[in-house]
């Protein structure tokens, strides 16, 4: 019997297919419920058992090797199926060209607009300490306004966290410059809320700051008013409502006409013909302080915003979900972009 097995073992290492289907033949003969190896398999039994150490490594040896040969050549040889013409000379088509994704494009968008006033680009990490993310800015350990972040920590160091805002920029910038100082962060934010039509758990934000002497808040809202001039048309009102924030102060809440109802009310805009896109104020003396920064002498504004925001009023998206599912469908629309 082990004679037999040697004598396979030859037949097999010589074999070389000339087709797919001498492939599938050969996979038959040794490898099917008939086939060769199935045989060797059930006359095991019927070998002495001095030799049945010797016959049953022989038997696996050869199955190896078989399911080796089929791996070999399995890729060798083209499928041609009837009636399949392909034209190589044919022009490819340029139908199916990407597009920037529309969250870049109202992030390129912004950053242009506060580039002609002045405004320099800085980045900042994602996995932020809570200096900078919150204690810097007026947030200090057990402060109550830090419950208005429902914030992403890593469990291993309870100091390490995903930045809930890109201030921690600001804050690292201020700590690195010297007034006046005019900058633009951009970037991916994350905060633990429930995914719906106006929220998500992982989004975009675009905070400006400008320090130097003699800075109102009129200056402010000549800024942001501006933007949305420059963003969704001449014809684009805003109003400012009171807010608070731990980091400015007076602080507010910027709205801007909603075009997606035309001001009539909808609900993206909660039927009120406004759509909150961003919030402002002027920097609290203890973030100027915090940072190495003369409060008496310097003061500033600061304004964040979210890109996702802007871009369902741009665009009259009414889900924010759709930016982050990757329907082709949706981000086809804007391929000519």
């Amino acid at each position: 019997m082990l004679e037999k097995v040697n004598k396979l073992v030859e037949k097999v290492n010589g074999f070389t297919p000339n087709s797919e289907e001498e492939l599938n033949n050969f996979r038959i003969e040794y490898l099917g419920k008939k086939g060769l190896l199935n045989d060797l398999f059930s006359a095991f039994k019927e070998v002495p058992s001095d030799q049945k150490k010797d016959f049953g490594a022989a038997i696996n040896n050869l199955k190896i090797l078989v399911q080796n040969k089929i791996e070999e050549y399995k890729d060798s040889f083209e499928v041609e199926t009837e009636n399949s013409e392909i034209d190589l000379s044919k022009p490819v088509s340029l139908d199916n060209l990407g597009s920037r994704h529309p969250i870049s494009l109202i992030r390129n968008e912004i950053v242009d607009i506060f580039n002609r006033i002045g405004f320099t680009i800085s980045e900042g990490p994602e996995i932020e300490d809570d200096w900078h993310n919150f204690s810097a800015l007026n947030l200090p350990k057990e402060h109550p306004a830090r419950d208005m972040q429902d914030t992403f920590f890593i469990q291993t160091d309870p100091d390490v966290l995903l930045r809930t805002h890109t201030s921690s920029v600001q804050v690292r910038y201020m700590n690195e410059n010297n007034p006046p100082i005019r900058t633009l962060s951009p970037g991916r934010v994350y905060r633990n809320e429930a995914i719906s039509a106006r929220a998500h758990c992982i989004f975009h934000q675009v905070e400006g700051l400008y320090i130097d002497e003699n800075v109102s808040f009129a200056d402010l809202k000549q800024c942001l008013l501006y933007f949305a001039k420059e963003m969704f048309g001449e014809k684009t009102k805003i109003r400012l409502r009171p807010s608070y924030f731990p980091f400015t102060e007076p602080s507010a809440e910027v709205d801007v006409s909603c075009n997606i109802c035309s001001g009539k009310g909808c609900n993206v805009c909660k039927n009120t013909g406004y759509l909150e896109i961003l919030g402002c104020g002027m920097v609290d003396p203890n973030v100027l302080e915090n940072c190495g920064i003369d409060s008496k002498k310097y003061s500033g504004y600061a304004f964040g915003m979210g890109i996702e925001r802007i871009a369902m009023l741009k665009y009259g998206v009414n889900d924010l979900r759709l930016f982050f599912e990757n329907d082709v469908r949706f981000l086809k629309q804007f391929s000519s972009l």
